[in-house]
């Protein structure tokens, strides 16, 4: 049984635009309703929207962000909010211009073991 999947979209300021990445999430299927758009510096994870979309997913969904930077800018972050969905919540994640960074049901050990030496 697979679950819901949802985008993540991020821009710094309120000057950029986020159109190519909601485009992006719309042509990897992820519902309009299900993509998730914030307008906040990447600096840290206290983000509103993520932290909602974050306690709302459950095991079995899937989180697509068009590249890593728009999941965070901190490295040391960005491994602890990895290996705290994909690991302890069971959530997939698809990183959509890395496609070695897709930890989706059936690539799961590959997926997990790729994104561990990549990221």
């Amino acid at each position: 049984m697979s679950g819901k999947t949802y985008g993540y979209v991020r821009v710094s300021t309120k000057g950029q635009r986020e159109n190519r990445q909601v485009i992006a999430m719309q042509e990897f299927g992820v519902p309009m309703e299900r993509i998730i758009v914030e307008k906040q510096s990447g600096k840290n994870f206290e983000r509103p929207a993520y932290l909602q979309l974050v306690r709302s997913m459950k095991g079995g969904d899937i989180l697509v962000v068009k590249s890593i930077d728009r999941l965070g800018r901190n490295y040391g972050e960005i491994l602890e909010q990895w290996e705290g969905l994909t690991k302890e919540k069971g959530i997939a994640i698809v990183v959509l211009d890395m496609p070695l960074l897709d930890t989706r049901e059936g690539r799961a050990l590959i997926g997990t073991l790729i994104a561990d030496i990549v990221l």
